[in-house]
């Protein structure tokens, strides 16, 4: 089974889902659904074997999970033509679904979303397939991100969303630290010179006092 868990949502709100497999994800999608960002975008996350990709577009949000050996070719066909299934509904646009609870639309387009799930993951059609590979190909802005699973505290996963703002702040901590060894090694190279002084006036003294005493009192009478 390639295809496991497919839904359609506004923000966090899934309106309709279908789960094929027996495993719960449902803690994992509502985490990657709060931290897709409201404007369109394409992304897929990767977690232990399995692969969440998503589209968001006008509001709405049509993500499926998969295992990673279905690629991204094949699930992002699949959300393509979902897409459209969901955009042919009568109640599909933003402003007749924007006071909608959870699962309203679980009973009249669940089903649809299962059958096309069943029917990508038994035999998908090649055309669509083709196209998808070329379009994806096109396609700049679907990035893949690494996510950590979290098993303490009952969190489940963590997800590295803002990658450049925590790059850019460890660029900065990195200067800082920079300089903080700098200052650090300066004091060190100091204090080591000052002592380096330090042993060279008693070593002078101890070779001095040898010969006109400790207090250089005979060098001064002869």
């Amino acid at each position: 089974m390639s295809l496991i868990h497919a839904l359609v949502a506004r923000g966090t709100t899934i309106l309709a889902e279908h789960q094929a497999g027996k495993r719960d994800f449902s803690q994992a999608t509502q985490t990657i659904l709060s931290r897709i960002p409201p404007n369109n975008s394409k992304l897929t996350y990767v977690w232990e074997n399995y692969l969440f990709h998503y589209v968001s577009e006008g509001g709405f949000t049509i993500l499926v999970m998969a295992d990673d050996s279905a690629g991204r070719r094949m699930p992002f066909t699949f959300l393509a033509e979902l897409q459209r299934k969901f955009a042919a509904q009568p109640t599909s646009s933003s402003g007749s679904l924007a006071d909608s609870p959870a699962y309203s639309l679980q009973g009249s387009f669940s089903p649809v979303i299962s059958q096309l799930m069943h029917t990508y993951n038994t035999n998908p059609p090649t055309d669509e397939l083709t196209n998808a590979q070329n379009q994806l190909a096109q396609v700049k802005d679907i990035m893949v991100q690494n996510v950590e699973q979290i098993l303490s505290r009952g969190e489940r996963i963590e997800l590295l969303v803002d990658k450049t703002d925590n790059m850019a702040s460890q660029a900065t901590a990195f200067r800082r630290g920079a300089r903080t060894v700098r200052r650090q090694m300066w004091w060190k190279n100091t204090r080591i010179l000052a002592l380096s002084v330090v042993v060279a006036i008693v070593l002078v003294w101890i070779i001095v006092a040898q010969f006109c005493g400790a207090s250089l009192n005979q060098c001064h009478s002869s």
